[in-house]
Parts: C-alpha cells; structure tokens; sequence
C-alpha cells in the first residue's frame, strides 16, 4: 500500500505542467447576434424613434441610451454612427437574476443602431435564444423570457421598418 502511495505522488508531482492555458473554444459571433438593415426609406432618425414609440406600446422601459459615436467624436475621432440602446422588463430581469446571477451580465437588453461602411443602417441585437435554450431553466422563467425576446424583435423590427 506504502508503495502504491508512493507511486501516485510521484506521478502527480512529476506530471508535467502545460506553459498555457488552453485555448478557449472559438465563437462565431455572427451566431450569437440577430440583425436586420433598416428598410429603404428608413433614416436612422427614424428608426430610433419607431423604437422608443413601440417599446412604449409594449410597456417594455428605455432604461438608457449610449451615443457612442458622439462620444467618439468628443475624442477627437471619425465614427459612422454608433448608438445602443438599452431596454428592459425589470421584473423579468429581476427573475431572471434571482434565478442564475450571471443573467446579470446580458442586462439590460440592448439594441444597437450601426450604421455600415456604406452608410446603411443596422439593428443588432443579442440572440437571446441562445439564453432561452437553457434546458434547466424553468417552465415559467422560460416563458417570460420568450415574452422578452419577442417584444424586443418587435421593437427591433418597428424600428427598421419605420413603423409607429
């Protein structure tokens, strides 16, 4: 037994010990994002607005709005225009946190407005799918989630679309 000890210390401490961590399995991105190019005719300007008007409609808060172009710009940099905006159900996001405490980390929702390198207008937002598959994720919580995602596609869509 003495020597069965002996044998299993020495294996361990003398295992060799890798010079880096592995690397992290690689993510497509564009798989974890749902986007859509606003509608011909559709100005920015428009968009956001279409946005805000549905979220209100849908009781869904804009809890906040980043010009993150504008700030850029005040740095004295060139930017196509950059906006996020910000929104959230806050007693689902209240919920969702009591339940696993990294959801903390996708709060609040976000849509962003980018404009490409050839001037056109893009809604992005997180897939939110992604969370919702989450086979231990209650009946119940999953339900509302689906509520969230579905009222922030058609916040997203009202907004590419121009729609009030």
């Amino acid at each position: 037994m003495k020597y069965l000890y002996m044998t299993l210390l020495w294996a361990v401490t003398a295992a060799p010990v890798s010079a880096a961590p592995a690397e992290p399995p690689a993510i497509d991105i564009a798989r974890t994002v749902v986007r859509t190019a606003l509608a011909k005719g559709v100005s920015m300007d428009d968009a956001v607005e279409s946005m805000k008007i549905r979220a209100n409609k849908l009781n869904i808060k804009l809890v906040a709005e980043m010009p993150l172009s504008t700030q850029i710009e005040a740095m004295g940099q060139t930017s196509r225009r950059m906006e996020i905006y910000q929104f959230c159900d806050p007693l689902t996001a209240k919920k969702m946190v009591e339940y696993d405490l990294n959801f903390a980390a996708y709060l609040p929702c976000r849509i962003a407005l980018v404009e490409d390198a050839q001037g056109r207008g893009w809604l992005v937002m997180m897939n939110l799918d992604m969370l919702i598959q989450d086979p231990k994720l209650p009946a119940p919580l999953k339900a509302e989630a689906v509520r969230v995602r579905d009222t922030l596609s058609s916040i997203m869509q009202a907004g590419a679309n121009g729609d009030w």
